[in-house]
């Protein structure tokens, strides 16, 4: 049954009551459904964010294309900074529970300015993968389709864009009318394609360790502890294009705080779902690419994970061979993982628009929650249109321009993660020496994730200028990548102005203010 809100929920920060509201400009909240998510439905919700099935099939073969073996390596070297950054969104959803996370922690740490960047991003960064989830979504049904019929010629409808615009905007609202409708229903949701993409996932993994032990395997690989060092990589560019692409993989675990304010135990539950989440991630991983390694090994074969031909999509085209008649789970658990990350991905969008809406940064619409299902229902049907106008209008321009999207969400990732990082360290200044826990998790754990994360964001925003990057496709002698994700980040500081004009409270510190962590 749908939870009531909490008595201290109240309405939007509006010009006539922020000043007996909210004096002090401090945390409120927003009037969501508290207590309606566990630490288990927390982990299987940021899971599901993570899409495992989508993500890796994607990301596995363009990573081999750039380290060979090493990719296990590459995925401990993406899981550092994920965790030291968990580690800082813990301390500060401990000291702050708020489903504002980036934007809110910025601002208290920086500013307005900075926290109303930091709150772009990830709104950015999730419009921008939504639209693309729908895409993916769309290619896997009819690949799944033409594999239950037997007819190849089914899965070419997915190139067709009117077709593929109008299926994905069928995904898009199916997604939109779950997310709108209370948290136990997402759960409900996600409870069944998280577990059965999993499944086949570890089912996928094992056959293949299998395949290697009897010899029937494509290009049977030993697995040796070298594609666990880092340092085998020789050259630094395909170390940093394997590292960012293995922060992609990631991505999405910080929708289990993001949900803080609907989470049983808001202080503690949403920290301990997000480390447990990346842990879990991680350990998926290692499994399903080292056992496809030592299966199809890195060459530019049939089946070798380094041929062009099939790193689109690793996981189809070395279904039969690992699989034989079951093959068709790996498409039915790629499908079931970009449908649940689709409608996952929803929450964090959703929920920070929810607080800049709350705190003046946004238009008050923005801040309105559904009198029925306490969720934020303006801004997810917001977020459902802005990434369907997105998708489709890019369809229809170049599939090459969607697809560098991808390179350009890498971007933003490592934007507002590392902007959280730093506000960690600096909210928490006055309490780094305390203790030596709080030394590790308040200063240095987050300080370096935090750094590594600005590196990565810097050498990728350098790298992309080259007319080469990603696609291929540039403009003015410019990396497509690289104006694009200058586009995304000046349309964010314009729209930041705007609202400056037009919501001076909040640009001035009155409904939400700086502040620092005290002993």
């Amino acid at each position: 049954m749908t939870q009531q809100p909490q008595p201290e929920s109240r309405a939007p920060l509006t010009e006539a009551t922020r000043a007996v509201d909210a004096p002090q400009g401090g945390i409120t909240r927003k009037g969501l459904s508290a207590g309606s998510v566990g630490l288990i439905g927390a982990i299987v919700i940021g899971i599901s964010c993570i899409a495992p099935a989508y993500t890796l099939t994607a990301a596995l073969g363009p990573t081999v294309s750039e380290v060979g073996t090493q990719v296990p390596a590459i995925i401990l070297l993406g899981f550092i900074p994920m965790l030291l950054v968990a580690f800082g969104y813990r301390e500060l959803n401990r000291r702050m529970p708020d489903s504002g996370t980036s934007f809110t922690w910025a601002t208290r740490a920086f500013g307005p300015w900075i926290g109303w960047l930091a709150g772009w991003g990830l709104i950015a960064a999730t419009i921008l993968v939504l639209s693309n989830l729908a895409g993916i979504a769309v290619d896997f049904l009819f690949l799944l389709i033409s594999q239950v019929a037997a007819n190849p010629e089914i899965a070419d409808l997915a190139a067709n864009p009117f077709v593929n615009v109008v299926v994905c905007l069928l995904f898009m609202l199916g997604a939109t009318w779950i997310s709108y409708r209370d948290m136990q229903t997402t759960q409900k949701v996600q409870y069944w394609l998280v577990g059965f993409q999993v499944v086949v996932l570890v089912l996928f993994s094992v056959a293949a360790l299998v395949g290697v032990a009897n010899g029937t395997a494509f290009d049977a690989t030993p697995i040796e502890l070298s594609w666990f060092n880092p340092f085998a990589v020789s050259d630094f560019s395909a170390l940093a294009a394997g590292l960012s692409l293995s922060i992609f993989i990631f991505w999405g675990w910080d929708v289990t705080l993001t949900m803080n304010e609907e989470t049983k135990g808001a202080e503690t539950t949403p920290g301990r779902a997000a480390t447990l989440t990346v842990v879990i991630i991680v350990a998926l991983y290692l499994l399903i690419s080292v056992s496809l390694i030592a299966f199809a090994g890195v060459g530019t074969g049939e089946f070798g994970l380094g041929n062009p031909d099939i790193q689109d999509n690793v996981f189809f085209a070395l279904a039969g061979p690992v699989l034989g008649p079951l093959a068709v789970l790996v498409s039915i658990a790629v499908l079931s993982s970009s449908a649940a990350s689709l409608q996952s991905t929803f929450v964090s969008p959703a929920r920070t628009l929810l607080a800049m809406g709350h705190y003046g940064a946004l238009p008050e619409k923005f801040a309105k929650v559904s009198p029925r299902f306490f969720t934020p229902g303006y801004a997810t049907i917001v977020s459902a249109v802005v990434a369907s106008v997105f998708y489709a209008v890019m369809r229809f321009v170049s599939e090459n321009v969607l697809w560098d999207t991808i390179t350009t969400l890498g971007m933003m990732i490592c934007f507002y993660y590392g902007l959280t990082a730093f506000a960690a360290v600096w909210y928490f200044r006055k309490t780094w020496f305390r203790s030596v826990r709080e030394f590790f998790f308040t200063l240095l754990f987050p300080l370096v994730g935090g750094v590594i994360l600005a590196v990565l964001f810097f050498t990728t925003l350098i790298d992309s200028m080259d007319p080469e990057y990603g696609s291929g496709s540039h403009l003015f002698g410019l990396g497509l990548v690289f104006i694009l994700g200058m586009v995304v980040l000046l349309t964010g500081i314009v729209i930041m102005i705007w609202q400056a004009f037009k919501r001076p409270a909040f640009f001035r510190g009155e409904t939400l203010s700086r502040a620092v962590a005290e002993d």
